[in-house]
């Protein structure tokens, strides 16, 4: 007895794709959603450690524990 795969696409429909029904104002609010997340994980992770690079060029070039020191 052989099994018989069958081989199906998640959230597709046979009878069309739902991409084309989508408005452009649905399009840019997905978007911007998207972009808005992207940006608080980049700012939540890069914050410190852009401060630090920024504390380190400064003028009068100060060590890193000068720097992360709470004094």
């Amino acid at each position: 007895m052989a099994s018989r795969v069958s081989l199906k696409v998640k959230g597709k429909s046979s009878k069309g794709s739902k991409e084309e029904e989508k408005s452009t104002a649905q399009l840019v609010k997905e978007w911007t959603t998207w972009a808005a997340k992207k940006a608080k994980v980049i700012t939540h992770y890069g914050f410190i450690p852009l401060v630090i690079i920024i504390g380190m060029n400064s003028d009068p070039k100060p060590h890193l524990s000068q720097l992360l020191s709470p004094v």
